[in-house]
């Protein structure tokens, strides 16, 4: 009975009738056992009694799902052949199994067992990594339907975009479970909610059961737990830690017994409607069997299922500077980006501040940091410029130096002081000469941050949502990729984008392209350059920027301030003209922040 696999049909009526209770923590339970150093996937191969033995004393303390010891065989997490992660992953279901095995054997015992493939999410820290992410899942997902498994375990995941492609091949072949980590705040490291979490997962039909594991201890996930909704037709799962681990000798240890009040709360979690429940980090057997003794899994208790409340209609305030320009008659919006300083020194930009106030532009642009350099803050600046111009501000937010959790609090400040808009980029890489003091961030690119503010829109801000877009880089060489991603944007709640600066009729006319195919709002970049020496600096130095020989053809080495202010503001118009049948707008980055020849060239 072990070895039979069990349908996912199966298996859904059997959590119909009873609870099932998974097994605990392997990973660092096998850590703390052997004392090894090693990651616990090793020993698949390199000490398998090991991993039956532990197996078995998961049985004996009576978990009816058995979790394969590849939580991390992967490219990533383990410095071994493709060959061997294989090997790795197929001994994982084959040694449970085998425990399964012997254990009936001694004991003659006949419940049902299920083997999980257990896949724990890759880590990634660069974002070129995460397009091979699909292909990884899609590949251990297609070893394990090799084995037979009845379960599909993916747990810790902070999101769940790159698991869709393997989630859909799985299909009907086996019960998939989504499991999410969060903090005890609710938030997981990619900044969506618990709420958003489950709601995603529970809208995938091929998902079986969502649910959370890690992250928190039993107190944290009960209270997560009880601010939630179950959603319809799907299972829900609950393994906390046993705790919250300490530092001891340069490792995280879970240290001192509190069994009792573990089984406490889940009992309570039990009681929301939990219908599989587990451990994770820091529970071991002994949690395991004090669980399976005190809860009654031979009973299904038939909790009355809450319906997820109606959310309450947005408020009509509406703060884009976009739909205020299109109130006007549909005009052309100009969008002016002001570069903060890189000391404190803020005269000149505040200059350019109080200029602009009279010039009838539309919104005031920050950047934030480019190109991995120290700049004032984006959004303190922005909230500095309103402030004393009663301008509409617009910093922009990148992904490169904060996580998600810092990443919401800047937001949440900056909505408090009056900032509804916000450019929301990937970010530009640090420069290589100080990357070894510091270090890029990237836990998500710029779709990933888009769909965080979407989750705060739906709960922080949902009376007067916050309005973002996005940057179109039409230099892309595939530009089909770079159509792929606004559409992404645009699904994710982006509302206008920004180009990189046109210089060129085949800019201009790949811009053309992407706004036939997507629809979107674009204002399109122009940067005016101002001298052959920043020409030729912009041509060399900053990525995303062409700069052709026939641009560089306009400025002479000779030319007085005013006669390379003038090349420039005929640039613009040159670049308004090629692109004045399709630009909803026009962005303007003035080099050095001359923003006096923004009247020049729109006269």
């Amino acid at each position: 009975m072990g070895n039979t696999k069990h349908t996912k049909e199966q298996i859904r009526e059997r959590i119909q009738q009873k609870k099932l209770l998974f097994d605990g923590a392997f990973g660092t339970y096998y850590g703390g056992k052997y004392d090894t150093k090693q990651l616990p996937e090793l020993a698949n191969l390199e000490a398998p009694e090991r991993v039956k033995e532990i197996h078995t004393e998961y049985l004996e303390a009576g978990a009816q799902i058995l979790r394969t010891n590849t939580f991390a065989a992967n490219s990533f997490c383990m410095d071994r052949s493709k060959e061997q992660i294989e090997e790795t992953l197929r001994s994982g279901v084959r040694l449970a199994r085998e425990a399964v095995a012997a254990w009936r054997a001694c004991t003659g015992e006949t419940k049902e067992v299920y083997i999980a493939g257990d896949v724990g999410q890759i880590p990634y820290d660069a974002l070129a990594q995460k397009d091979t992410l699909c292909r990884e899942y899609e590949e251990i997902c297609r070893i394990f339907l090799e084995e037979g498994v009845d379960f599909f375990v993916f747990e810790t995941f902070s999101e769940m975009e790159e698991l869709l492609p393997a989630i859909k091949m799985i299909g009907e072949q086996a019960f998939i479970t989504v499991q999410f980590s969060v903090n005890q705040f609710g938030y997981s490291n990619a900044g969506l909610s618990a709420r958003k979490l489950l709601q995603r997962a529970g809208a995938i039909k091929e998902i079986d059961a969502v649910g959370f594991n890690c992250g928190v201890g039993p107190s944290h996930m009960y209270r997560i737990l009880q601010t939630l909704y179950k959603p319809a037709d799907k299972f829900l799962t609950a393994l906390p830690n046993a705790g919250y681990p300490q530092m001891v000798t340069g490792r995280m240890i879970f240290t001192g017994d509190n069994r009792e009040y573990f089984v406490d709360r889940m009992q309570q979690m039990i009681a929301l409607g939990v219908d599989m429940a587990g451990g994770c980090c820091g529970t071991t057997p002994e949690y395991i069997s004090d669980l399976a003794g005190k809860l009654d899994f031979t009973q299904y208790p038939q909790t009355q299922e809450k319906a997820e409340p109606e959310k309450k209609q947005a408020g009509t305030e509406d703060y884009s500077f976009y739909r205020k320009k299109e109130a006007e008659g549909g005009k052309k919006l100009i969008a002016v980006e002001l570069a903060p300083p890189m000391g404190i020194d803020d005269e000149k930009l505040m200059d350019a501040a109080h200029l602009l106030q009279r010039s009838g532009v539309d919104v005031l642009t920050f950047p934030d940091s480019p190109s991995g350099r120290t700049r004032a803050d984006s959004i303190l600046m922005a909230e500095k410029v309103a402030r004393e111009t009663g301008m509409c501000v617009m910093p922009h937010i990148c992904c490169r130096d904060k996580n998600a959790i810092a990443m919401r609090s800047q937001l949440l400040g900056a909505y408090i002081n009056g900032i509804h808009n916000f450019l929301v980029i990937t970010g530009d890489p640090i420069p290589s000469m100080v990357r070894t003091t510091v270090k890029s961030v990237f836990n998500f690119d710029s779709v990933g941050l888009m769909q965080i503010l979407a989750d705060m829109n739906e709960e922080q801000f949902a009376q007067a949502p916050v309005s973002y877009g996005g940057a179109i880089n039409q230099g892309r060489r595939n530009l089909e990729v770079e159509i792929g991603r606004v559409k992404k944007k645009i699904a994710v709640g982006a509302t206008f984008f920004l180009t990189q600066p046109i210089s060129t009729k085949e800019s201009a006319d790949r811009v053309r392209r992407i706004k036939e195919e997507t629809g979107a709002r674009i204002l399109c970049g122009i940067m005016p350059f101002v001298s052959l020496k920043n020409a030729t600096f912009m041509k060399n130095e900053m990525a995303g920027i062409d700069v052709t020989d026939e641009v560089l053809a306009r400025y002479r080495a000779d030319m007085t301030r005013e006669e390379g202010e003038q090349a420039g503001v005929q640039l613009a118009k040159e670049v308004i003209a090629m692109t004045e049948d399709f630009a909803d707008g026009y962005y303007f980055s003035f080099p050095f922040n001359r923003v006096t020849m923004l009247e020049k060239i729109l006269d």
